[in-house]
């Protein structure tokens, strides 16, 4: 692709309501506060997501810090640079360590800018072999065991291709066997979000018994080799998320044996570029990858689903339809077509942001240009 210049970038800040209260680490959330970014270069403008959350507790990165390492040290550099291309970014922004969803925010808007330019879609772009990618959809833990049945059912009437179960100590076997009995052979996977620890291997395993697909992220993510230890006890498949925050951290964790299969979030590991790095490697490795998700709105579900076309992507990702989270999307929305959703086909992301629905949403909004420097 071609270089470009980065003239200025524009930092919104929205608040996008959810259709039902969402249960985080930090308490119960009725919207979302989002940071959007707009890149204005010498080819045209390109849209980022930044997928940080308000507090730091899914990683270290929260919206806050994601927009001040954005204004005063991120953007600078790449100000700096003159003309640039998305492949630059990494490379230009490696001084600054960490703030991965930050990074992975500009760098998306600087590639869809690109693309955009040239014409080329994400999905041309990162070889998609798919026009449609199979979807599920993630469940959390629920007051009652009934109260979890009635919502799996929803979910599977309206289509989705999987359930994943969100669990914790004293909320995991009983409700994974409740749902494999009342569903029957729906393809099924839990996530422990790191709730666990390898003392716990024994009861993990018990889990074996319902054929899940995999048990996602069980222990802390710093303990790569102690998720080796519990795939010694447990036959169910370790799947990693947290953990997994670069290619090189990928390669090591399928090295000592720590995962048989990964689940990639490109805001997690510092962009679509690197995401793709990731999804080479386990490809020759034949780890299987699936695309995880952070309750993005439509250009970073755009970007997922586009992602999720490529060929080792070959289980269900959590790529919600527009719905699953938002009465209305600032794109136009992704719907489920038996349980699948479309890969975008228009140059870049593929879709159009709702400028006057975008107004009504922003709280703050700021302008970046090249004459801030870094510090």
């Amino acid at each position: 692709m071609n270089p470009l210049t980065l003239e200025a970038v524009e930092l919104f800040r929205i608040r996008l309501p959810l259709v039902a209260p969402f249960e985080t680490s930090f308490g119960i959330q009725t919207e979302r506060d989002i940071l959007l970014l707009k890149a204005k270069t010498s080819d045209g403008d390109g849209w980022g997501e930044c997928v940080a959350t308000e507090e730091p507790t899914y990683s270290s990165e929260y919206i806050e810090g994601a927009q001040h390492v954005l204004v005063h040290h991120l953007l600078p550099r790449l100000f700096e640079r003159g003309r640039l291309s998305a492949e630059d970014v990494g490379q230009a922004l490696r001084p600054v360590h960490g703030h991965q969803m930050a990074k992975a925010a500009i760098e998306m808007a600087i590639l869809d800018a690109q693309l955009r330019a040239s014409g080329e879609s994400f999905g041309h772009f990162f070889g998609a072999v798919r026009e449609e990618v199979d979807c599920g959809v993630s469940v959390g833990i629920h007051s009652s065991i009934p109260a979890l049945l009635q919502t799996v059912g929803v979910y599977l009437d309206q289509g989705y291709r999987r359930i994943k179960l969100k669990i914790k100590p004293g909320w995991d076997v009983e409700p994974v066997r409740a749902v494999r009995e009342r569903f029957g052979d729906v393809p099924l996977q839990v996530d422990a979000n790191t709730a666990y620890s390898v003392s716990d291997a024994k009861h993990l395993a018990e889990l074996d018994a319902f054929e899940l697909l995999l048990i996602e992220q069980p222990l802390p993510e710093e303990q790569v080799l102690a998720h080796a230890e519990l795939a010694k006890v447990v036959q169910t498949a370790i799947c990693l998320d947290e953990s997994i925050t670069s290619v090189q951290a990928a390669a090591d964790a399928i090295q000592l044996g720590a995962c048989q299969i990964i689940n990639i979030k490109p805001g997690r590991v510092g962009g679509y570029l690197e995401a793709r790095r990731i999804h080479d490697l386990c490809s020759q490795h034949r780890i299987p990858v699936w695309m995880g998700g952070m309750l993005e709105t439509g250009l970073g579900r755009a970007g997922n689903v586009a992602m999720a076309a490529m060929p080792n992507f070959t289980l269900p990702g959590d790529t919600s339809a527009s719905d699953r989270y938002y009465h209305r999307d600032i794109t136009e929305p992704f719907v489920l077509v038996e349980g699948r959703l479309r890969v975008p086909q228009g140059a870049g992301l593929g879709v159009n942001v709702d400028t006057d629905f975008l107004a009504q949403i922003t709280h703050r909004h700021e302008t970046v240009r090249p004459t801030r420097r870094a510090i």
